[in-house]
């Protein structure tokens, strides 16, 4: 059974920044360091939208709403996947997740983020 515990999540002012972790952890080893991964948000009353990916490789991508501002990087030692937000906007304000790409493991309880103006 393979868990994600998010965590790094708060209040902030806008402009400000915040590190999201995200821990992997169960019966499949090194789940950071096989899968392309990803943060993905929900808004109140939206759909989780994926925010950035890291492949297995390294190579990341962002949605065109936090590129430049928001960056993504792992740990493979730690199985730890982290999200550096910086320029926070109002926007901004959801719960995040971790997850593959492709959603693939069961998902976690996220972290809030609330950004105020």
């Amino acid at each position: 059974q393979v868990q994600l515990v998010e965590s790094g999540g708060g209040l902030v002012q806008a402009g400000g920044s915040l590190r999201l972790s995200c821990a992997a952890s169960g019966s499949i080893v090194n789940i950071v360091n096989i899968n392309a991964m990803g943060w993905f948000r929900q808004a109140p009353g939206k759909q989780r939208d994926l925010v950035a990916v890291i492949s297995g490789r390294g190579s990341t991508n962002y949605a065109d709403s936090v590129k430049g501002r928001f960056t993504i990087s792992r740990d493979n030692a730690k199985n730890t996947v982290y999200l550096q937000m910086n320029s926070l906007k109002p926007e901004d304000t959801a719960v995040y997740y971790c997850n593959a790409e492709t959603g693939y493991y069961p998902w976690g309880q996220g972290t809030q983020v609330t950004v105020s103006s």
